[in-house]
Formats: C-alpha cells, sequence, structure tokens
C-alpha cells in the first residue's frame, strides 16, 4: 500500500486500481467520492506555502540518498543524483525555503560528507594501494 502526502499528514492509497469490489468500474456515487476527496486534497495543498511542500521533497530527496548510501555495497551513482537534485533545490532556492533552509543546508552537507567518505572508501576497496580512507575507516579488499 502506497500514501499520498498532504499538509495534513500521509493518506494510504491501494496500489490497484480503483473499481467496485467486483473488478468494474466505479458507480456513479464512487466517483464523485473520489472527485470529492481529490478536490479537498487540492484545496488542503493550494493552502499550504510552496516552501512547506518543496521542503517535504528535500528531506525525500535526503532518504532516498540515505537509502542508496546504506546499500552494501552503497549505490553511489544513485545516491549523488538524489544528492545533486537536493542541492539544486537548497542552494538554488537558499533563503526562500523560509525557516527550515539552515537545516536543509546542514542536512546537504551531512550527506556529501557521507557520500564523499562512502566513495573513498569504495575507491580504496577497488585500489588497496591508493590513499587511505577518511576517518580511519578500515578497508578489507575484496569484502
Amino acid at each position: 500500500m502506497s500514501s499520498l502526502w498532504t499538509p495534513s499528514g500521509e493518506h494510504p492509497v491501494d496500489d490497484e486500481a480503483p473499481g467496485s469490489p467486483d473488478g468494474g468500474p466505479l458507480g456513479p456515487e464512487s466517483e464523485e467520492q473520489a472527485a470529492l476527496e481529490v478536490e479537498e486534497l487540492r484545496r488542503q495543498l493550494a493552502a499550504t506555502p510552496a516552501s512547506v511542500v518543496i521542503a517535504n521533497h528535500c528531506y525525500g530527496l535526503f532518504e532516498l540518498a540515505a537509502v542508496y548510501l546504506s546499500q552494501m555495497p552503497p549505490v553511489l551513482d544513485e545516491a549523488k543524483v538524489a544528492i545533486d537534485a537536493l542541492g539544486a533545490l537548497v542552494e538554488g532556492l537558499g533563503p526562500r525555503l523560509g525557516d527550515v533552509e539552515p537545516q536543509l543546508r546542514d542536512a546537504l552537507a551531512q550527506v556529501r560528507l557521507a557520500f564523499v567518505e562512502l566513495d573513498a572508501i569504495e575507491r580504496a576497496r577497488d585500489d588497496p594501494d591508493g590513499p587511505t580512507p577518511p576517518n580511519g575507516a578500515e578497508v578489507t579488499p575484496g569484502a
């Protein structure tokens, strides 16, 4: 089951295509209800400052990068895309992000540092005679 984020919180969304219990098309009442729910979600979204919605997406990009970095081995190419997207938003919008800008800049710095450290460890595994990884991390060749 997926979820949809709105300013009032996350709402569960069925992964299955909408339809009646027997798999047929929605009835007129169900279609009207679905349309009303979508309109309410749009109203809530329109009532929320864009900076709040964008900050939420930034936190999502941070989490996405962290997921890729936490894999064994880390998926550095994918993490880099998420980190670059986060950087584009945070550095591009700067103070327009509001009160959360410092937190987002800190999150960006943390995930960039984690990337650099993991990248150095991966390179050291590939080349045991190369430079030592940061922070004295141990490298086991072939691990």
